[in-house]
């Protein structure tokens, strides 16, 4: 069996698009060189034994000393688990996969449970594949190119030059069209793969800087290479194993990466992809990047996910998996039995811990501030004090809600800052669990309970409303 990888990259065109969403305002763990959290950095705030466990686990992951161990957050609704985990993703950087799943969805799938563990398994473990190609690198001096009158054939020369030595080059319509799509002029210094014809425009010459017409605010400067034109270079590719899957299990190949439906892998295929890439890890040819599987609201799983999770923590090829739950003492989902946090207790026993809590009222104030300034709003120390006192009382996410619609009802008042009126209104309108539930217990009669039965509304022959 052959195995093919591939790593076109596609460019997405709506990059502008800015949404904000309940994590968007976190860019790290808010870590120093030496693994000690911030008080308040990278949008983290407080959680400092959390933080600092992550920070080591962190470091493991980059130096790739870890891999197959279950990691367990654990800790109150609103204590930042799923943000640690954001936190952690983010530090790590592109070259480490990191997949992050709500446990439900292992259920919503066409697939079955255990396929859907092995995927999300396997899209967390990277394989930078090395491969050594020939190159054309160098400055270009000038470009000619001849149309024919029907504008059919075209043709043309390139003069590319090092430090040393100086080369023309035919062109071919296909290596025209390459040069016109990269809008690649005299001066630029590009490299050309011999392998498909690919060009890739490195940056500018530092003998143009004086150009100025042609100079932009994003325009690079780079030295003209020096030696041989042609150069043997090493490029990395990194995939995951569940696209090297993909590729080598539907007759469309890569394109099935794009076609959303993977369906069920028959393990002869991994199997097979295994052996194969433990070949390559032993030529030398590829390495093995253990990633992150984050798993949200884990105590949704069930005996069965928890079993197979047990075993793929074994598999020779497993990536780190870090679980998030908020509960307590509950039940096992399909056992009759309760556990801590709602996992067997196998599964807990290989889990190391890290434990959440409760933020302080002055971390409170600090995220909300950060929130302020991710959603651009303005507010006044007395609102913010005000939306402080309601997180300590209810909730943080209840407070973070409060800030979009108050920013609203202060646009309406042709304000630009959200003054303290705008949250008592805002807390009026809308309610937090707390209020509902009092408003519920008071107003019992008025909902169906569980066996079906309410009381309606009648009104009486003088037009008032009466209960029954």
């Amino acid at each position: 069996m052959s195995i093919t990888t591939s790593t076109e990259g596609i460019t997405n065109e709506g990059n502008n698009l800015a949404l904000i969403a309940s994590h968007s305002h976190i860019t790290g763990l808010g870590l120093d060189d030496n693994l000690q959290p911030r008080e308040n950095s990278q949008g983290m705030v407080g959680q400092l034994k959390a933080r600092k466990a992550l920070g080591i686990i962190l470091r493991m992951v980059e130096e790739g000393k870890i891999a197959g161990r279950a990691i367990l957050i654990a800790g109150p609704p609103s204590t930042g688990k799923t943000a640690l985990a954001m936190g952690l993703s983010q530090n790590l950087g592109k070259d480490v996969p990191f997949t992050a799943i709500t446990a439900s969805e292992i259920f919503s799938k066409e697939i079955s449970k255990t396929e859907a563990l092995t995927q999300s398994f396997r899209k967390s473990i990277g394989i930078r594949i090395k491969e050594e190609t020939e190159v054309i690198e160098g400055e270009v001096i000038e470009i000619q190119i001849d149309r024919s009158l029907t504008g059919g054939h075209k043709q043309g020369k390139i003069t590319i030059r090092t430090t040393d030595m100086e080369t023309i080059y035919e062109l071919g319509n296909k290596m025209i069209d390459e040069l016109s799509k990269e809008k690649i002029i005299a001066g630029d210094i590009i490299s050309i793969d011999k392998s498909n014809g690919k060009i890739i425009k490195l940056g500018r010459s530092f003998s143009r800087a004086r150009d100025y017409d042609a100079m932009g605010s994003d325009t690079k400067f780079i030295s003209c290479p020096e030696g041989e034109l042609q150069v043997r270079k090493e490029v990395l590719h990194t995939v995951s194993l569940h696209e090297i899957d993909v590729i080598n299990s539907r007759q469309q190949g890569f394109l099935a990466l794009f076609s959303g439906d993977t369906g069920e892998i028959r393990s002869e295929v991994r199997d097979q992809i295994n052996l194969k890439v433990g070949e390559w890890k032993e030529e030398g040819k590829a390495d093995i990047i253990p990633g992150v599987l984050f798993i949200d609201e884990v105590h949704m799983l069930d005996i069965e996910c928890f079993s197979f999770i047990n075993r793929l923590l074994e598999d020779e090829f497993s990536p780190i998996v870090i679980m998030a739950t908020n509960r307590g003492i509950s039940k096992t989902r399909g056992t009759n039995y309760k556990s801590p946090h709602g996992l067997p207790l196998d599964l807990l026993d290989r889990s190391i811990i890290i434990q959440t809590e409760n933020y302080q009222e002055d971390e409170i104030e600090s995220i909300l501030k950060i929130r302020c300034n991710e959603e651009e709003v303005e507010i006044n120390n007395d609102a913010i004090k005000l939306l402080t006192k309601i997180g300590v009382e209810t909730s943080l996410r209840y407070a973070s809600n409060l800030i979009s619609v108050s920013y609203l009802m202060s646009k309406k008042r042709r304000s630009n800052e959200i003054e303290i009126e705008d949250i008592k209104r805002a807390y009026l309108l809308f309610l937090d669990s707390s209020r509902s539930v009092s408003y519920l217990q008071e107003n019992e009669s008025n909902y169906i309970d569980d066996n079906g039965n309410v009381e309606f509304n009648k009104s009486n022959g003088d037009g008032d409303v009466v209960m029954e």
